[in-house]
């Protein structure tokens, strides 16, 4: 099987997202241990992208053309073998430190409720059952300022394998999912995860400059 992971959706707001009229607050589920171990994985390679090279760098012996043999874990079946490895490994050592991302437990709401909608149906796509969008989703539940984007990996359960899989991009065109990861735009994000009809595991990132729950 070939690491599956969609392709980004940025959006810019020129400001502000706007929140909805005053109402019920949206209920704050907290994150799991894994959602925010997500964001802190995402968090250190940014703030030491040479020293998170070295993880990767460890990987290399397992390729096998077009195959992944992990170590005690079901073979992958990657589009671009270990070349997309290589090539996250040159992006990481020379990569400048860059600020750390903080959790914020809004995003990680909009993100969980998004792999809970997508998750039972079978979906990899950034639009809701209900035609809803990123920024839809996240002007329901309170203000964001600067820039958005979503990133969306599946079959890791592991933290450090779901950034390793944004870092490797594997099959799709212009990295998205790593600029997102190192964007110096984005200050805080939030993970969501859920089972996956078709994939075992779907984790939804939204990153932002700022986010504030409705009070």
């Amino acid at each position: 099987m070939r690491i599956v992971a969609l392709l980004v959706c940025l959006l810019l707001g020129a400001s502000a997202g706007k929140a909805q009229a005053p109402g019920r607050a949206p209920a704050l589920e907290k994150a799991t241990a894994f959602e925010r171990a997500v964001v802190q994985e995402m968090s250190d390679a940014r703030v030491q992208p040479k020293v998170y090279a070295r993880h990767l760098r460890e990987l290399r012996p397992y390729f096998e053309g077009t195959l992944w043999n992990r170590p005690g874990r079901l073979p992958l079946r990657t589009e671009e073998g270990v070349k997309a490895l290589d090539e996250a490994i040159a992006f990481l050592e020379t990569q400048r430190p860059m600020g750390p991302l903080r959790f914020n437990e809004g995003l990680a709401l909009a993100a969980r409720r998004h792999a809970r909608d997508i998750g039972p149906r079978g979906g990899l796509e950034h639009v809701g059952a209900d035609g809803a969008r990123l920024s839809d989703r996240l002007n329901r539940l309170g203000i964001w300022h600067g820039l958005i984007a979503e990133n969306i990996g599946t079959l890791e359960e592991d933290p450090r394998q779901v950034v390793i899989q944004l870092l490797m991009d594997d099959g799709v065109p212009g990295r998205g999912h790593r600029r997102n990861l190192f964007n110096a735009d984005f200050h805080q994000a939030g993970a969501g995860s859920a089972q996956h009809r078709d994939y075992r595991v779907v984790t939804v990132i939204d990153y932002a400059d700022g986010f504030v729950l409705n009070p």
